[in-house]
C-alpha cells in the first residue's frame, strides 16, 4: 500500500467519524429545538415540565448521552473535541436537571459525598457518565478538561449551567464546522445583554460573577477582563468601555433557566 492510499484511508475515516458523530448531535438537535425557546429579552429557556412529561424525548436524551459515552474525544482533532465535551456538558445538565424537575434552582439539587464540602452547593461533583474508562462529573469536565486542555475562555459562553444568570443554552449542538464564529456570536450575545455586563452610575460597571470565578481565563485582572468584554462590545458598550471604568460589583442569578420563570432584568 503506497503513501496515498494511506492518506486515503486515513481521510476516509475521519470523514466518517465526523459524519458519524454529527448524525448523532443531530438528535441532540432536534430535542433542544423543540423545548428550547429564545425569549425577546434575549435569554435562552427550556420547557422542562413539557419535556419531563414526554417519556419518548426523556429516553432520547439518555440515548444520546449513553451514545457519546462511547466515543474517544482524545482522538478527535481539537474542534471536535471542544464541541463533544461543551455538548456533553449541556446534555448531561438537562438531564440531572429533568431528573429531579420540578426545582427552582439547579443548586436544589446535591451531589452524592458526605464528605465533601462542595457536594452540598450543586449537582457538579456526582461522577455522571464514563469516556474511555474514565468517570467524569460535571465539575471535571469543566475543570479537568475544558478548561486546562482548550485555554479558550469562551468555553463560558459554550456550557450551560441550567441558570438565568449563565450565558445561553444554545438551541442546536456544537459543532466544529463552525465552532470558532459561533463561540464569536454567543460571547457577544452574553457580553451584550444585562447579564453578563451593565454600564453603572459614577464609570463602573456590574459584570457576572463568571469574570469573578473564572478571572484567571479571562486574564487574570480587571484590566483584562475589560479588554476581553471590549473585544465583542457592541457600539453602546464600547463607547463605554472606551472610557476606562472600574468593575465596581458582580452578580449571577441562580434561578432555573424554566420557560415559567418570568423574564427578569439585571
Amino acid at each position: 500500500m503506497d503513501r496515498r492510499q494511506v492518506l486515503g484511508g486515513v481521510l476516509c475515516l475521519a470523514f466518517a467519524t465526523a459524519s458519524a458523530a454529527a448524525e448523532v448531535d443531530t438528535a441532540f438537535g432536534t430535542l433542544l429545538s423543540k423545548y428550547l425557546t429564545e425569549g425577546p429579552d434575549g435569554v435562552n429557556r427550556v420547557d422542562y415540565q413539557r419535556w419531563k412529561s414526554a417519556a419518548g424525548d426523556i429516553a432520547a436524551l439518555d440515548a444520546y448521552i449513553r451514545q457519546l459515552g462511547t466515543r474517544m474525544p482524545s482522538k478527535m482533532a481539537r474542534d471536535d473535541a471542544f464541541a463533544f465535551w461543551c455538548n456533553l456538558y449541556n446534555a448531561i445538565t438537562l438531564k440531572v436537571v429533568l431528573d429531579r424537575y420540578p426545582v427552582a434552582s439547579i443548586r436544589d439539587i446535591k451531589s452524592e459525598g458526605l464528605f465533601d464540602p462542595k457536594a452540598y452547593i450543586g449537582p457538579w461533583r456526582t461522577k455522571r457518565i464514563t469516556i474511555e474508562s474514565r468517570s467524569y462529573s460535571l465539575d471535571d469536565i469543566e475543570n479537568e478538561v475544558l478548561r486546562p486542555t482548550f485555554k479558550d475562555p469562551r468555553v463560558h459562553y459554550a456550557i450551560n449551567c441550567a441558570s438565568y444568570g449563565c450565558p445561553n443554552l444554545r438551541s442546536k449542538p456544537w459543532t466544529a464546522v463552525t465552532l470558532s464564529a459561533d463561540l464569536d456570536l454567543a460571547a457577544r450575545d452574553y457580553i451584550n445583554h444585562p447579564r453578563g455586563v451593565a454600564v453603572l452610575p459614577g464609570n463602573r460597571l456590574k459584570v457576572s460573577s463568571i469574570y469573578k470565578w473564572f478571572a484567571e481565563d479571562f486574564g487574570g485582572t480587571d484590566a483584562a477582563t475589560i479588554a476581553h468584554l471590549r473585544k465583542y462590545a457592541a457600539p453602546k458598550l464600547a463607547a463605554a468601555l472606551a472610557a476606562n471604568p472600574v468593575i465596581g460589583e458582580d452578580a449571577y442569578d441562580w434561578s432555573l433557566n424554566d420557560v415559567r420563570n418570568r423574564a427578569k432584568s439585571q
